[in-house]
């Protein structure tokens, strides 16, 4: 019998994404759900909401709040914090490196080596050689990743993923769809998340 599985929609940029995908894997395995890594693009879908900007940015008071309350998940979690500049940070070839990854057995600790660098230590996850640093330190070859990463085929995957958590109603990250289409928003709806995914149908 298979496990039940969720997908779970995380955008490199998404601060809240950081404690979620650090922590995701060992909870889900607890539960004994498959967890499918879905990397896509909040910017075409703030677009079509009509933001130019991440919603921390637009409004101040949000945006405070949301600094101070990651600050103490990641103390609580014993995670390292420090804020990137600029934010929010270009996320497209990570999530185009991403997507290369987890087609080649790598994604998933790509993308958290992406998040500890990016949250963990505020390094600019938009610079080709913060990316090369990171598949180096996984043991991966940078050059034909990079190569893969500029395909035609990864684009497009990246653009499909995108449409598809605009089509399934994402609007924001990260976010977690149960087998059966229910969605949960955000680090603190993962457990609930995970629970809907493992309850006896109805």
């Amino acid at each position: 019998m298979s496990r039940p599985a969720i997908d779970f929609y995380l955008e490199f940029a998404s601060t809240y994404s950081y404690p979620a995908a650090m922590r995701i894997a060992a909870l889900a395995e607890g539960a004994g759900v498959t967890v499918r890594w879905r990397p896509f693009l909040l910017g075409p879908i703030f677009k079509a909401q009509g933001w130019d900007n991440s919603p921390f940015n637009i409004y101040p008071a949000k945006g405070r709040y949301m600094w101070r309350d990651l600050d103490r998940i990641c103390a609580r979690l014993g995670l390292r914090f420090r804020r990137p500049d600029p934010f929010p940070q270009p996320s497209l070839l990570a999530a185009r490196l991403a997507h290369v990854g987890l087609d080649e057995g790598w994604g998933e600790r790509f993308c958290r080596a992406v998040y500890a660098a990016e949250f963990g230590e505020g390094r600019s996850i938009g610079d080709e050689g913060v990316m090369r640093d990171l598949l180096q330190g996984l043991g991966v070859a940078a050059e034909p990743a990079l190569a893969r990463a500029r395909s035609d085929e990864i684009k497009e995957r990246l653009r499909a993923t995108t449409a598809d958590a605009e089509r399934h109603g994402v609007f924001g990250a990260p976010t977690f769809i149960c087998a059966d289409g229910e969605l949960f928003w955000g680090h603190d709806r993962m457990a609930e998340a995970l629970a809907w995914a493992v309850r006896p149908p109805r």
